[in-house]
This record gives structure tokens, C-alpha cells and sequence, in this order.
């Protein structure tokens, strides 16, 4: 993959104790949802198993977009990591313990949720959910052991922002509270961040390549084919799911108007 491509135990240790991480903290996050909710939902308790397991697993796949996403932004926009006068070494050859850490954690969170939308399959998500997984493993696992493209893996990570609004809209739902407002500004907020994190936000990044595409050239090249596939792939689903949140998004209003 790189040029060079020794890896020294240190990074081996780390990058494997990063994943194994990732998913104790799914099952202890999917315990701890359900033992919280019992204790402060009262409909919890009557919410058939499947529903359980998938009120659970929002629970840990809210935590790691929480995350990750402030983890994400920290690198790519508070620290100098990838500044453009920080370093001589070239921004998509530019990588950190921290950065290491945070992708071997969300690969850890993917394998977990992986494992349960194919254990439940189609409950928990359906073909495009495995493929959207999937893919992210995939690039997310070339970026971190060439140790090449983190700063673009960062900027895909913290599109996870919109996952919690997502889940609210589903825990409202299941809650019977279709109907109250704050599933009407849920849904205005989803609208809103799918548009910026999701969006606008790949928009930036295809830009950003093309303005360091001389650089991205020198991804070694199954990251690079990979680098020029893999965001255009995501980008287009992203769309659709724009396209489904909006026409749900007027649906909700226009039910609320008729309300009033």
C-alpha cells in the first residue's frame, strides 16, 4: 500500500485494541440503553423484541455519531493536524494516534452493526444499509493501515451528525409522537444537517480533492481508485435519502398545518 509497508507492532496493538474497543463500547452502550430505558420509558417495557433490539441499537449507533463526529471535527478543522503550513508531509499522507484511534473505533462500531442488520436482516436496514457499511469499512480500513486519504475518511465520519436526528425521528415515532412538535423541529433539523453534513459537505470534499488532486495521486493505487469511486457511490445515496427526509419532511408540515 505505501511505500514502505512495515508496520510496527506499536501501530498493529493500537489499531487492533482501537477496533476491539469500538465494539465493547457498542455492547456496553446497547446494555446500557436498555437498562435506562426500562427505568425511564414506561412503553419500553411493552415494545415487542425486535423493537427492543432495534431501540437498543440506535442507542449505540447514536453514541459513536456523537462521537466521532466531534472527534472528526477536532482533527480536521481545531487541530493543526492537517493545517496547510503545519507540515512538509503532503495532507493526505498525514496521521496521528488520535486519528488512528477514532478510525478504528468507528470500524469496530460498523462490524457491530454490520452483525446485527444481518443477523435481524431486513429488520434493522436493508440492502443499502449493508452496502453503505460495507463500503465505509472498506475505506475506512485502507486509510487507516496505508495511514493515507484519514483527513477525507475524517470528513465522511462526521457526516454521522445526522444519525441522532434520525433516530430521534424513530424513538418519536414508536413513542406515538408523530403528532408533537418536537417531532416537527426533529424533522426541520434533520432536513437542515442532512443538507450541510451530507451535502453540502461532500460538495467541499469533491472540491478539496480536486484542488489536491495532485496529491491524492499519490494514494497508492487500490486507495485511489478506491477514493475515486467509494465518495461518488455515497454521495448519490446520501441524495436519495435527501430526497426521501425532504418529501418527508413536507408531509409532517402539511399534516401539522391541517392541525392548526
Amino acid at each position: 500500500m505505501a511505500s514502505s509497508f512495515t508496520i510496527s507492532r506499536p501501530k498493529q496493538f493500537l489499531w487492533l485494541s482501537s477496533v476491539f474497543c469500538g465494539i465493547i463500547i457498542c455492547k456496553t452502550v446497547y446494555k446500557l440503553t436498555g437498562m435506562v430505558s426500562l427505568m425511564c420509558f414506561k412503553g419500553y417495557g411493552n415494545l415487542s423484541i425486535a423493537k427492543k433490539i432495534e431501540w437498543n441499537n440506535r442507542g449505540f449507533s447514536t453514541f459513536h455519531a456523537v462521537m466521532v463526529a466531534f472527534a472528526s471535527l477536532y482533527l480536521v478543522l481545531l487541530s493543526d493536524l492537517f493545517s496547510e503550513g503545519y507540515s512538509d508531509e503532503l495532507i493526505i499522507n498525514r496521521t496521528s494516534a488520535v486519528s488512528e484511534t477514532v478510525l478504528g473505533i468507528s470500524i469496530g462500531y460498523f462490524l457491530s452493526d454490520l452483525a446485527m442488520i444481518l443477523w435481524t436482516f431486513p429488520a434493522l436496514g436493508g440492502l443499502e444499509y449493508v452496502l453503505h457499511h460495507g463500503l465505509s469499512m472498506f475505506s475506512i480500513f485502507l486509510a487507516l493501515v496505508s495511514g493515507q486519504g484519514q483527513i477525507y475518511i475524517l470528513m465522511v465520519l462526521f457526516s454521522e451528525i445526522t444519525t441522532p436526528f434520525v433516530n430521534l425521528r424513530w424513538y418519536l415515532d414508536v413513542a406515538g409522537q408523530k403528532s408533537s412538535n418536537i417531532y416537527i423541529w426533529n424533522g426541520v433539523a434533520l432536513f437542515l444537517g442532512w443538507l450541510v453534513a451530507r451535502i453540502l459537505l461532500f460538495i467541499y470534499f469533491f472540491i478539496h480533492m480536486a484542488i489536491h488532486f495532485d496529491q491524492v495521486k499519490e494514494i497508492f493505487p487500490l486507495g485511489f481508485y478506491s477514493m475515486l469511486t467509494v465518495p461518488p457511490v455515497l454521495a448519490i445515496m446520501n441524495v436519495i435519502w435527501f430526497w426521501k427526509i425532504f418529501k418527508g419532511l413536507i408531509k409532517t408540515l402539511s399534516k401539522a398545518r391541517h392541525r392548526q
